[in-house]
């Protein structure tokens, strides 16, 4: 069995209005200096197999078709 973390980010230049409003929570909750907050999705992935290679596929697969808007968004992929 594999396991693996998928994390997809909005690209550069990209608005972030969920990124923007929890920085503004963040400066209205004491939390001041700030700036530039991302927000993104995380996946944690099990895969029935032992083929590194195969997975790291399946996963890029995953990825392209479903996890990871590609127009707007990257990813990566860790496998643990």
């Amino acid at each position: 069995m594999i396991k693996a973390r998928v994390t997809v980010t909005l690209k550069n230049g990209v608005l972030d209005p969920q990124g923007k409003a929890i920085e503004g929570a963040l400066g209205s909750l004491g939390f001041h200096g700030v700036h530039q907050v991302r927000q993104g999705k995380v996946f944690d992935v099990e895969l029935d197999t032992n083929d590194q290679a195969k997975a790291e596929a399946d996963l890029k697969a995953m990825c392209e078709k479903l996890l990871a808007n590609t127009v707007i968004e990257n990813y990566s992929i860790a496998l643990t």
